[in-house]
């Protein structure tokens, strides 16, 4: 930079990053937490409005209390100059969209891995009560070890607040990516980041959009009315699994596809989990059965019929002896074990004794009654 900017005495610009619409990125060095930051330094004409600026005040406080490794965090936000800016967490890395356009098509392992981490800090949004509106490739940071983070959370609500003439090209600063509702004019809802998470996931499968035109209407149009194209026509490798789920979240309804990201994660994390555990199961192999060995047949049959010997020497299926079943019958039954012609000698000798014992008393009791009791 040709010159040292330096913003509310603190935020020093150092390198602009990127340039969008409706601001530019620079990274820059907090002077006094003597720390690397991001800064998007909203256009003036924006930061002129007055209802933006109190939108923009309350959507930056609401993504500061956002706090997850899938989100880039905001540190402040400021007025300076007569421009809006927010301070970020800064992430070193490429935008997805800028790996897209490099690589093209991902494999399905790395594409499902980083979409479930996007899921993973929208899910979190999601159930703090903030939905981002303007999910896209470009707001997505990759870092070197391959961890995802979402940026922007809350700008794009912002700019619902300004002037009428001004929304139509905020709008449509990105409508790729946009769902059938917000195309229509609609609210969006958590079911449209799903869907924006669809279009990002179809990009990164396919290495191309599943809907392009020469106007924002037209690209309007199509996201209302005309399904997407077979994904699987594009990247033949893309799983029939994963293909219903694509085509799942890119529904036209939204009440048809996963109602918030935290859903359409734990669904991609099962099918990856599904997907590795058949994967890791190793296929059979019997190289005996599948060529008999020379000196048990001749040439000609081993030609014809491969497979006769060890049809015929397959051992007949095992019929266990009826035998088995009565023996294990006698051992678990109390009625079958028990036997009315055994004779527990045991017990009837101790059964005559006490008979013998109980008669003996009887003329020794009379006894005594006649000596006690004389009759005369």
């Amino acid at each position: 930079m040709a010159e040292t900017i330096i913003l509310n005495d603190r935020y020093q610009l150092e390198e602009r990053r990127g340039t969008g619409g409706m601001a530019m990125v620079y990274r820059a060095h907090d002077l006094m937490l003597e720390r690397t930051v991001a800064i998007k330094l909203l256009r003036a004409d924006f930061s002129s409005d007055p209802d933006f600026r109190e939108r923009f005040r309350q959507e930056a406080k609401a993504a500061a209390n956002l706090s997850h490794p899938n989100i880039v965090t905001v540190h402040d936000f400021g007025l300076d100059s007569g421009r809006l800016f927010i301070v970020m967490e800064y992430v070193p890395g490429t935008d997805l969209k800028s790996i897209i356009q490099q690589n093209g098509q991902f494999g399905i392992e790395e594409a499902v891995g980083l979409i479930v981490q996007a899921c993973a800090g929208i899910g979190y949004a999601h159930r703090a009560g903030l939905i981002h509106c303007d999910i896209k490739p470009q707001n997505m940071l990759v870092t070197p070890d391959k961890r995802l983070k979402v940026v922007d959370f809350g700008i794009a609500r912002a700019l619902a607040s300004i002037a009428p003439d001004e929304k139509s090209e905020v709008v449509w600063g990105s409508p790729q990516y946009f769902s059938p509702e917000q195309a229509s004019g609609g609210a969006p809802s958590p079911a449209s980041d799903v869907y924006a998470l669809g279009i990002v996931m179809y990009e990164m499968l396919t290495g191309q959009l599943p809907f392009s035109a020469s106007s924002p209407e037209e690209l309007a149009r199509l996201h209302r009315e005309v399904p997407p194209p077979s994904p699987s026509r594009l990247n033949p490798n893309i799983p029939y699994q994963l293909e219903q789920i694509l085509l799942k979240v890119l529904s036209k309804e939204p009440s048809a596809r996963y109602r918030t990201a935290d859903q359409l994660g734990r669904v991609l994390v099962t099918f990856s989990q599904v997907s590795s555990a058949v994967e890791a199961v190793p296929t059979p192999a019997f190289p005996q059965l599948l060529e008999p060995e020379p000196d048990q047949i001749s040439s000609t049959q081993a030609a014809t019929e491969p497979w006769t010997s060890i049809v015929e020497e397959s051992p007949p299926p095992f019929q266990p002896p009826a035998i088995r079943r009565s023996e294990f019958e006698y051992r678990r039954s109390p009625e079958v074990r028990t036997n009315p012609l055994d004779i527990d000698w045991i017990t009837w000798i101790l059964g005559l004794i006490a008979l013998i014992a109980v008669g003996g008393l009887i003329p020794f009791c009379l006894w005594v009654y006649y000596v006690l009791n004389p009759p005369f």
